[in-house]
Formats: C-alpha cells, sequence, structure tokens
C-alpha cells in the first residue's frame, strides 16, 4: 500500500473564506467544501458543479486538502491519490 509522501507540505493554514471562494465568486453552489492544507484556499469538491479544490491543486500544485465538513476529519492527497488522517 503507497504512503502519502506530501504530509511535510502540510502547513498551519486558517481558511480563506467560509464557502468555495470561486463558487461565491460565480454565485454558484457547492456540494462540500475541501481546505487547501498548504495555503488556505476552500474550494468545493468533486460532486459539486465547479470542482474547484481540484481546480487550486492542479494550478497550485499544492498537494492535500482537507474535509471542512462538521464531523469529518480526513484529507485528500491529490498525488498520490490517497486518504490522509482519518
Amino acid at each position: 500500500m503507497a504512503r502519502c509522501t506530501h504530509l511535510d507540505q502540510i502547513r498551519p493554514v486558517t481558511a480563506a473564506s467560509t464557502g468555495c471562494e470561486e463558487c461565491l465568486a460565480l454565485g454558484q453552489r457547492w456540494v462540500h467544501l475541501r481546505e487547501c492544507l498548504s495555503c488556505g484556499h476552500v474550494g468545493c469538491c468533486d460532486s459539486s458543479r465547479g470542482r474547484h479544490a481540484t481546480k487550486h491543486h492542479r494550478s497550485s500544485g499544492h498537494p492535500i486538502a482537507a474535509s471542512v465538513e462538521p464531523g469529518e476529519s480526513w484529507a485528500w492527497c491529490y498525488v498520490d491519490e490517497e486518504v490522509v488522517g482519518q
């Protein structure tokens, strides 16, 4: 089983927004939110129309985003395609 090799890129971050930054600007809705653990960008999940968390990863190269849903404590490494923590 592969292990995420990007944990060293997790930084103490403060969420940049209370919702998906791009969806808020576009007047769109989202399903779930993810927070980049490198910079604090908040984007919507892949079940959302915009898929902005994944787009942020692709444009920034930041590897790990955490769920910001109540009661969830996991994160996803886009590079290694693996759940981190739980």
